[in-house]
Formats: structure tokens, C-alpha cells, sequence
């Protein structure tokens, strides 16, 4: 029988005033406080995950790269200035208040005690330094945070944007934003030195990286003298090497394989999150430019049945870019097409896409209807989803021709090598919706796939960034996902139910909507 740890719904919410509310219990005499290295009982302990390697980005865990922050934060080393409440709003971290002055200054106050894993205070000038290396080498960062200038003053940190930016602390919220000592930190290596519980010793890629107790840590005392998290890319070997022993903790355990461990010997934590498997348009394909084509398309896609038979339940159906029940935005706001496969036919008649020869598949002015799938193996919902799409596409005269990769890089740089790309993002992982539109649907963003450009939803997207007041911005956000379905540039198919699975002598091995704090300093084994 599942011991499910946590059920919950994602309700998003941002803060927007100065926040002084309690955060976290905590300790600040870490220097002091005896270590599990120093205890008597030795513990240590191996995680699984099937994500942490180059395919996702995630080829270190230097913030300051690309997506390397998820793993620095997920696995202990790196903290924010805020943190994410399993109903996605704000509250003190490592900074302890904020306050906006109305328009593009912010006052953030740190929180005292703080030390780094190098033995370096946690001060408004090392702050200051580590947004200054993240603005200067990371790719989203400086749009996102608009960060034009910083005075650090003790513990005060006063940041100054170039424009009204209503979603800083959200965005300080994200991995990238990582606080980390830079002069202590090996780059070449992709090792840094956060001010999380544990501190990294040894990094190599798509292998492992081994971890130890943070002494300095501000926050109570690490429980583990050792911890190592393995890449293990393959479903299959990652089930057996957490049912012979191999592995105390699994992250990415195939759906197929849960029933081997719903028994005493092991637990499952779940929860809702926002982790979306979504299908981009690329809108500069001749087949996708076709208003019929993507019409017909977003009809014959069976979301629902691919949630409850290739996912067995272990997801939710998506409407919008945000699942159900998401704060004011969530996607029962938004109109989008259901499963449909005759009208999806009678679309394609209408169009002109016929199949003359009898062999199942349409064709156009002498052109096969030919819908080129591309996609990657590390999340296992996505070749899934492609297996679905192809036999639902089949029923209305298309051919899906399949393309799961882990070299989707090399695909993505040419436009001319897919028509439509099948991704999993998280899409509002700081609990507010402009990330999801400024990193996916702003032309010319490294992550808008599929080319898409509106006029009009750039111009929300704008209105948008600069806009304070929640409920227009929930408004907003509503608009601009109407607009994006109504141009069938993006299908929404389901949105992740995560479950973290380990043996049940582990403890504090818990799933969060947010999908970032994996282990923190409660991560127990007896």
C-alpha cells in the first residue's frame, strides 16, 4: 500500500509588500553544533535520479549555468533568498524581508548568521557579488530579474531595476538565484559553495556527484556523513538498483515499475506540481503554418486517455498553461479543444487534406500528411506521450514520424529537422505566470521551440512584467493563455503528480510543488 507523504493542489500567489512573517524554525549556531561527521553513528546515503545529467542542462551544480541551479538547490548545496510554501507563495529564507518602493527599487534585508560552506559570512556584499557573476553569465537571469544596480550595506541589499519589475522576489526565488560564495567556488569543476546543509566534494557528469556535511550550516544539524546522488538515466536499472539495495531514494521512477515497491519496505511522497508535458508548434514548419493542421491536431490528441491508461492516474490533464485550481490563472479559466477525432477529420477535409491513395494517411497538393515528433527519453512521461500521439494523430489520417532523443540540441538548432517538439516545464516555478510567457513565448527567447510570434501576446507579455496589482496580472495571464490556444501554438497535455519513492527507513524524503528542495537538513536513515 503507497505511504503517500503529501496530496496537495498548486494554488500560485506572489507577494508583492514586505514580508516580516516567521520562515522556517532555525538554529544560527551551525560553527558550534556537533555535525553528523562528529556523531558516532556513521550515515550515509545513495539517491537515484534520472534527470540530473547534460541532456536536461544540468551538466553541474553552478547556478550561474543554464539549468545547473536545480540540481545545487535540490541537492542541498544552494539556498535562495526566498522560499516556496507547498502552495507556492513566498516566504523568508535567507533574506528574512523585502519592500518595493512602488516602482523599480527594492530593499531586501539578509538574514543574519549566515555562513557559507567555505566559512565566509553571508553578507549584502557577497550577495551583491553573486548576482553580479549571475548576471554576467547566465541566459535568462538579467531579463528576468531586470537587474540594473546593487548597494550592499551590512545585511541590507538595495536593488534597483530598470524597469518596474513586480516579480523580482519570485525570480530570486528560482535555482538560478542560488546564493553562493563566488571566490570559493571551483567553475571550472561546476563545484560551488552554497550555504546549504551539505557541500559538494566530487562532480563528474552523467555519473555522480558525493556531498557532506555543510559544518557551517545556519540551520540545524546535517544527519548524513555522506551522501551521493547517482545519475541513472535508465528506468529499468533505477528500479532494480533501488529493490536490490544500490540506492536508499529513487527521483524519475518509471510508472510501470511502482507496484514493486508498494509494500512495507518502501514509501512514495507525491504531489501536484506544475511540471507541464506540452507540445510546441514550430510555426516555421509548411505543414504546422497550416491553421487546419494545428486545429486538427490539438482535436486529436487524447489527453485524458493518456493521463489515465499510459500514466495509470499518475498525472492530471492539462488545459491551459497552469493546471486546475492555480491560484486565479489555473487552467479551468481557459477555454481549449477537447478530444474530438471527427470534427478533427472533418477540419482536415475542409482543407483540402484528403487521403486519394487508401493508405490511411492524408495528403495535400502531393504532400504525405507527415508530423514529425520530436522529443527526449529523461522524463518518461514524454516518449509516453509520444506513443499516444501517434496512434490518436493515426485515427484522423496523420503520420507521426518519432524522433526521442537525448541529442534534442542538435535537432532544436535546426528548424528544418522537426514540426512539433514535446517538452516537460515546469511553467510557473516561482508561483507567479510571467515565466512561463517571457522564457516561451517572447520571440527570439532561447525557449520558445517552436518560433511563435503574436503582436498582441507580446504585448500582453509586456503589460504583464511591469504590472503590480494580482488581479490584473491573474487577468493577464488569462488572456494571454486564451491567445495562445486560440493560435494552436502550444498543446497542454498533462501536468506532472510527482512521487519520490524510498526505502522506509529513510525519512524527510519529500516531494514539493515546486519540484526544488529534495534535501534539506531533516534528510534522515536509520
Amino acid at each position: 500500500m503507497k505511504k503517500r507523504l503529501l496530496s496537495l493542489a498548486l494554488i500560485g500567489a506572489m507577494t508583492m509588500t514586505m514580508l516580516t512573517a516567521c520562515g522556517k524554525s532555525e538554529s544560527t549556531d551551525s560553527a558550534s553544533t556537533e555535525t553528523a561527521a562528529t556523531a558516532n553513528v556513521e550515515k550515509s546515503m545513495v539517491i537515484g535520479d534520472t534527470t540530473f545529467n547534460a541532456e536536461n542542462w544540468e551538466e553541474t551544480i553552478n547556478p550561474h549555468v543554464t539549468y545547473n541551479g536545480w540540481p545545487c538547490i535540490r541537492y542541498g548545496v544552494g539556498e535562495t533568498l526566498v522560499h516556496y510554501t507547498d502552495t507556492m507563495e513566498l516566504e523568508p529564507w535567507l533574506a528574512t524581508s523585502w519592500e518595493n518602493d512602488g516602482d523599480k527599487v527594492w530593499t531586501i534585508t539578509l538574514r543574519d548568521g549566515v555562513k557559507f560552506s567555505s566559512g565566509r559570512d553571508m553578507d549584502a556584499e557577497a550577495v551583491k557579488q553573486c548576482f553580479e557573476h549571475l548576471l554576467e553569465n547566465h541566459d535568462r537571469a538579467p531579463l528576468d530579474t531586470k537587474i540594473e544596480s546593487m548597494e550592499a550595506d551590512g545585511l541590507t541589499l538595495k536593488v534597483t531595476t530598470t524597469e518596474a519589475n513586480p516579480a523580482l522576489m519570485n525570480y530570486l526565488g528560482d535555482p538560478y538565484a542560488c546564493i553562493i560564495d563566488v571566490d570559493a567556488s571551483d567553475f571550472d569543476n561546476g563545484i560551488v559553495a552554497g550555504t546549504g546543509p551539505y557541500k559538494a566534494t566530487e562532480l563528474v557528469t552523467d555519473d555522480h556527484l558525493s556531498l557532506v556535511p555543510n559544518d557551517y550550516y545556519w540551520n540545524g544539524t546535517p544527519k548524513l556523513n555522506s551522501l551521493t546522488i547517482r545519475t541513472i538515466s535508465d528506468g529499468d536499472t533505477l528500479s532494480a538498483a533501488l529493490l536490490s539495495g544500490d540506492i536508499d531514494a529513487a527521483y524519475g521512477m518509471a510508472y510501470e515499475a511502482y507496484p514493486n515497491f508498494e509494500n512495507d519496505n518502501f514509501q512514495f511522497s507525491s504531489i501536484q506540481t506544475s511540471r507541464a508535458f506540452f507540445a510546441s508548434m514550430n510555426m516555421t514548419s509548411p505543414v504546422i503554418k497550416d491553421d487546419a493542421v494545428r486545429k486538427a491536431i490539438a482535436m486529436g490528441i487524447d489527453k485524458e486517455g493518456f493521463v489515465a491508461t499510459l500514466l495509470d492516474g499518475h498525472g492530471v490533464v492539462g488545459n491551459g498553461a497552469f493546471p486546475d485550481g492555480f491560484s486565479k490563472f489555473g487552467g479551468e479559466n481557459i477555454k481549449t479543444e477537447t478530444y474530438n477525432p471527427e470534427e478533427a477529420k472533418k477540419i482536415l477535409e475542409d482543407a483540402g487534406w484528403v487521403d486519394t491513395d487508401g493508405d490511411g494517411i492524408r495528403e495535400k497538393d502531393g504532400k504525405k500528411l507527415v508530423i514529425r515528433w520530436l522529443t527526449y527519453p529523461s522524463r518518461q512521461e514524454l516518449p509516453l506521450l509520444a506513443e499516444s500521439v501517434q496512434s490518436t494523430l493515426k485515427e484522423i489520417g496523420m503520420d507521426v514520424d518519432i524522433n526521442c532523443t537525448a541529442n534534442r540540441r542538435d535537432f532544436l538548432a535546426d528548424m528544418s529537422s522537426f514540426d512539433i517538439y514535446a517538452s516537460a516545464l515546469v511553467t510557473a516555478p516561482s508561483g507567479d505566470p510571467q515565466y512561463f510567457f517571457t522564457t516561451s513565448c517572447v520571440p527570439g527567447m532561447d525557449y520558445n521551440f517552436g518560433a511563435y510570434e503574436n503582436t498582441e501576446v507580446t504585448d500582453l507579455i509586456n503589460q504583464l512584467s511591469t504590472e503590480f496589482d494580482t488581479d490584473k496580472r491573474a487577468e493577464l495571464a488569462i488572456e494571454l493563455q486564451q491567445k495562445i490556444l486560440d493560435d494552436n501554438a502550444y498543446i497542454f497535455c498533462s501536468f506532472l503528480q510527482m512521487n519520490m519513492i524510498s526505502k522506509s527507513n529513510v525519512s524527510n524524503w519529500t516531494a514539493h510543488a515546486c519540484d526544488y528542495y529534495e534535501v534539506t537538513v531533516d534528510l534522515d536513515i536509520n
